[in-house]
């Protein structure tokens, strides 16, 4: 196995440095960019997953920036909770994944600034949205197709993605109570059969299948498999240490057979597969022109979901391979479409071949590298190694 160039890796740092310190300024408000030149809005998923690589980075100007963010996320909530799309506009409503990376943040924040009540009103507030957003009450929740980050893709109900970060966020919070129901719920085996029996709540598991299931609702249910929704189950702690190895298995040797078919030209995983295909039931009309096979939410390759992957191999205790995904990832980053740049930190790469197809300098990109290299550097995984230790009841 060829050792990480640490000499590559930390220039590649200095350079996701470079990045997040050019986007953190835009024209809204003053408020950071998604990207460099693309994206100068400032979208609260982006930026609330690039919390992560901000606080480890140590940069109290950049670390000030974020807190900002969450203040004026905090002042555009809805009354009834939900965090707007985008961070500075109030009206732009409707994504499930918002509100929840939001509690998640301001998690991250607690930990880091040690005040237990920062953002108080507005956490509770948005816990309480999250309460209502259970369709049969439960704490598990429910999501409209392409809602969450993937607005070209179908996920319908009890989606893997939203709930992994709930738990997240409720855990870092100490809403340990909250999450034990979340994590047991989540851990039911999917529906199967034509009917859904009254006793019988659906979950997120698959029988003789180590990954949880995209998305599950009463008698359906997606199989395809979610790179960072599962990542997710790992960092947190919702998949159990031999799901989680088995999980790491499965999914080196699903991308081997993926590599020989020739539908993947790195070593790193696809967000998503097996790739929806035309004639597939769950392929949609709008695919032909927005998600072909192998591209953007239909198995892109995504630097800062890979990031999400080598910070939960390190959580799996997976370092040689993490190290091996780390020196993979630094080499995929290196690729920009415009930007004439050493490092382009690209939105997403077509799987067929590796190359850049979104905007170049992208936030989350830059932010999830940094997170992914300190995990690797460290042998831990900063704010989810304390989900993984939370007592768990369920």
């Amino acid at each position: 196995m060829t050792a990480p160039d640490w000499k590559l890796i930390e220039r590649a740092e200095a350079a996701a440095i470079e990045v997040l310190s050019h986007n953190l300024h835009g024209p809204y408000q003053g408020l950071p960019r998604t990207a460099g030149w693309g994206y100068p809005e400032p979208y609260t998923r982006d930026l609330m997953i690039a919390s992560l690589g901000v606080l480890v980075s140590g940069r109290e100007k950049l670390i000030k920036v974020w807190r900002r963010v969450l203040e004026v996320q905090a002042k555009n909530q809805t009354s009834l909770g939900h965090i707007p799309s985008l961070v500075h506009d109030p009206n732009d409503r409707g994504a499930s994944d918002t509100t929840p990376l939001f509690l998640l943040a301001v998690g991250l924040f607690r930990q880091v600034t040690g005040d237990p009540e920062l953002l108080g009103e507005a956490t509770q507030r948005a816990l309480t949205w999250m309460q209502y957003q259970g369709p049969c009450d439960r704490v598990l929740v429910a999501q409209l197709p392409t809602s969450d980050w993937r607005d070209e893709q179908w996920v319908l109900g009890y989606g893997l993605y939203v709930n992994t970060v709930l738990y997240a966020a409720l855990r870092l919070l100490g809403q340990h109570g909250r999450a034990d129901v979340l994590r047991e719920m989540m851990t039911h085996f999917t529906v199967k059969g034509e009917r859904q029996q009254r006793h019988v709540h659906e979950g997120l598991v698959l029988p003789r299948k180590p990954y949880y299931a995209m998305w599950s609702y009463k008698v359906y249910r997606s199989e395809r498999f979610d790179l960072l929704g599962n990542s997710l189950a790992m960092l947190s702690g919702l998949a159990a240490p031999t799901r989680a190895g088995n999980l790491v298995t499965w999914i080196e040797t699903e991308c081997q057979a993926l590599r020989k078919n020739e539908d993947l030209a790195v070593d790193l995983p696809p967000n998503f597969f097996p790739y929806v295909r035309p004639g597939d039931p769950d392929w949609m009309p709008r695919y032909e022109k927005y998600n072909q096979p192998g591209e953007y939410h239909n198995g892109g390759i995504w630097p800062f979901i890979c990031g999400f992957y080598v910070a939960a191999l390190v959580a799996a205790q997976r370092y040689r391979l993490a190290e091996r995904k780390l020196a993979a990832l630094t080499n995929l980053i290196r690729a920009r479409r415009v930007a004439d740049v050493e490092f382009g930190f690209n939105e997403w790469h077509r799987a067929q071949d590796g190359t850049p197809q979104g905007q170049d300098w992208q936030t989350w990109s830059a932010a999830m590298y940094l997170y992914a290299a300190h995990c690797v550097k460290t042998e831990t995984t900063p704010f989810f190694d304390r989900c993984r230790e939370a007592p768990v009841n369920a």
